[in-house]
């Protein structure tokens, strides 16, 4: 286990449900390839917090990674939701061209 993970999960233990942190330890998880504990974790984070407008990018990113791409287009469609409904123009961007490259 890296240090940065082994940060990550001491901070966990003061607060369980960070989306922050979850995603934090999701990137660490991703970067060393374990894509399963990866999206297992970042939808933890959507399912608790909707509203956090990067983890659908990511999600979609890894189940895309997995082979899955009707899962990948609805987090990205997800995403755009939230993102029209926050107006983060740079973010509504991002997951339509993520959904066009998937198309």
């Amino acid at each position: 286990m890296s240090p940065r993970v082994e940060q990550i999960l001491k901070m966990l233990e003061a607060e369980p449900h960070d989306s922050f942190l979850n995603y934090a330890l999701a990137m660490e998880h991703s970067s060393t390839g374990d894509v399963h504990m990866a999206v297992k974790l970042i939808e933890g984070v959507i399912s608790r917090d909707p509203e956090y407008l990067g983890a659908y990018l990511t999600l979609g990113n890894l189940y895309e990674r997995q082979g899955e791409p009707d899962k990948a287009k609805g987090a990205y469609q997800n995403g755009i939701s939230i993102a029209t409904k926050q107006n983060n123009r740079k973010a509504l961007g991002e997951l339509n061209e993520a959904l066009q490259l998937l198309a």
